[in-house]
């Protein structure tokens, strides 16, 4: 594939949260804030960059038998420069989703695309797959926490969109939507959509039924 096809290609014909279904525990976590989605999805994806960087710098030195435990710690080095960054220049931001940036060490998306990608391909197709993922994963968080917010909350970023009933205006918020289940809920309609549109994208079954065979006649 060209460099353009490794961005491209995650966005939606193989995004590793609808199709994988990877990184699954932060987007109904953090998504019931479009704010956090995106410095979340920032985080992620500076995370991919550097590691998979580095990791493609360095593939020709690693010893299998220790390949995984340099990946790990290039990851988690990753993200401590990141939550350090975050803690100095968006300390409210940091404080609110110190859990979940610490958690981007087991992304399975970071460690992912590092094994797949980083350990078999140069630096810029690399950094290529990790934008691509970066931003397939970063659009539906955005997605999610844009329906969770504006219908649950009526706001965005904390701006008020909708008027509240309860503040004299027209709509009432559904604050269902705020909890984390909304999220699960939201992301498998996306799935089912997106699966029902390219078919291609569906699971085969593990087995096929055992189909019995018909009597001899006369018996």
């Amino acid at each position: 594939m060209s460099l353009k096809q490794y961005v491209t290609t995650p966005l939606l014909k193989e995004n590793p949260l609808t199709l994988h279904v990877l990184g699954i525990c932060a987007a109904l976590a953090i998504t019931n804030s479009l704010t956090s989605s995106l410095i979340m999805s920032v985080a992620l994806t500076a995370v991919l960059i550097i590691s998979n960087a580095t990791i493609s710098l360095i593939r020709h030195h690693l010893p299998s038998s220790v390949r995984m435990i340099v990946q790990i710690t290039v990851i988690a080095t990753s993200v401590t420069v990141i939550d350090q960054l975050l803690t100095a220049y968006l300390p409210a931001a940091a404080s609110a989703l110190s859990v979940y940036i610490s958690l981007i060490v087991t992304n399975c998306i970071v460690l992912g695309r590092a094994e797949a990608c980083a350990m078999n391909y140069g630096v810029r197709r690399s950094i290529a797959d990790a934008i691509g993922n970066g931003l397939g994963y970063s659009a539906i968080l955005i997605f999610v926490a844009t329906i969770r917010e504006l219908f649950g909350n009526g706001s965005l970023m904390g701006v008020k969109i909708l008027e509240l009933a309860r503040d004299g205006g027209w709509f009432q918020p559904n604050e269902m939507l705020m909890l984390a289940p909304s999220a699960f809920f939201i992301i498998g309609f996306m799935v089912w959509g997106i699966r029902s549109w390219k078919p291609e994208q569906q699971e085969q079954p593990d087995f096929k039924p055992i189909v019995a065979p018909r009597e001899v006649e006369g018996q």
